[in-house]
């Protein structure tokens, strides 16, 4: 971001202030609770909600997240104005049609104003929050990258389908990593697919960008090699779910593979009450249930095979080969790929 002093300034400082509650804060809370916890092996929520720490643990987390945004919103709005790129988004395939379900509408995802699908300002504000949400590690987008070098089988694949692509930053390294398949980024917002065409057109990538809703991509049945998402599947209801799944047995070719990077519990009760409140402190209702439910079973009503949650570390080592987690004392998301395939 072109930034004036002052906007940059306020932007290091609800980074700052987002690592400490990361890796300050929790830890302070973790050391309370284990010390509340004694040799119990089972607690109550009412025990963490007691904890000293967990209520600023609580507020700083949905306090940082207004100001962030904030922050962001500031600093676009002192920038330059980016020139649109016409060509890059003549290519995009949008559908004037579509209604767009009340539960991606309703809220403010991420407490971000407006959401990211209302306008192309939101969509710009949504591609500069995305890397401070991940607490400034995420610049150059290696998470994405990892995700796609250590969950995905090496194969030659014809078509690739990306849900929920945003901005374009999960299905930019698809198409580096398999130049010679069809990568096509489908998401519901127009305004990000704009960004994402300008983006990939800036990279020199030839991706196709369709809006549609993931429960119905409009695809041709069996036409698809593999299918991922991106912190897409907690977004969405339980019903939504259902139907997601049925839509990707459906254009799965035989063999197909699916790959969701999402979240799962770990076991620990802190770490797993913290996240499940997080939904509701982020404005991401849909996170407890998705969470909670089985959803390796969705995945083998729906025809798939093989359907499993193994862990992931975004750090660096990405997909782990069991469901289980690094020992961590700093807050991070408990990061989990959820693997499918078609019948071959």
């Amino acid at each position: 971001m072109q930034t004036a002093l002052a906007d940059r300034a306020g932007v290091d400082f609800v980074l700052a202030l987002r690592r400490r509650w990361a890796d300050t804060l929790y830890p302070a809370m973790g050391r309370q609770y284990r010390e509340r916890l004694g040799d119990r092996t089972v607690t109550e929520e009412a025990d963490v909600r007691a904890l000293p720490a967990y209520p600023w643990f609580s507020w700083l987390e949905r306090g940082s997240q207004k100001m962030l945004w904030r922050a962001v919103m500031d600093a676009l709005d002192s920038a330059p104005g980016e020139p649109a790129a016409e060509a890059a988004e003549a290519a995009v395939e949008l559908d004037p049609a579509l209604s767009l379900p009340d539960w991606y509408t309703d809220w403010d995802i991420h407490v971000q104003p407006g959401g990211v699908w209302s306008s192309e300002r939101a969509a710009a504000v949504y591609e500069h929050g995305a890397k401070l949400v991940m607490l400034g590690e995420n610049d150059d987008y290696a998470f994405h990258r990892v995700f796609v070098e250590t969950a995905l089988p090496e194969r030659q694949y014809r078509r690739i389908v990306d849900l929920g692509c945003g901005f374009g930053k999960s299905a930019w390294p698809l198409k580096a990593a398999f130049p010679d398949a069809e990568v096509i980024g489908i998401d519901l917002a127009a305004p990000c697919l704009r960004l994402a065409a300008r983006r990939a057109s800036q990279r020199g990538l030839d991706i196709r960008w369709r809006q549609a809703c993931a429960t119905a991509t409009g695809l041709d049945a069996g036409s698809v090699d593999l299918i991922t998402s991106t912190m897409l599947i907690h977004e969405m209801p339980l019903s939504a779910l259902e139907a997601l799944f049925v839509e990707c047995a459906r254009i799965l070719a035989p063999g197909g593979v699916l790959r969701f990077l999402d979240f799962q519990f770990t076991g620990d009760f802190l770490r797993d009450m913290a996240m499940k409140e997080h939904g509701a402190r982020n404005n991401e209702p849909f996170m407890p249930g998705m969470m909670a439910a089985d959803m390796t079973t969705l995945a083998d009503a729906a025809g798939l095979v093989e359907a499993r949650w193994v862990a992931f570390d975004e750090r660096g080592a990405g997909r782990l080969q069991t469901l289980a987690w690094p020992a961590r004392s700093e807050w991070h998301f408990p990061w989990a790929v959820l693997e499918a395939e078609q019948p071959a």
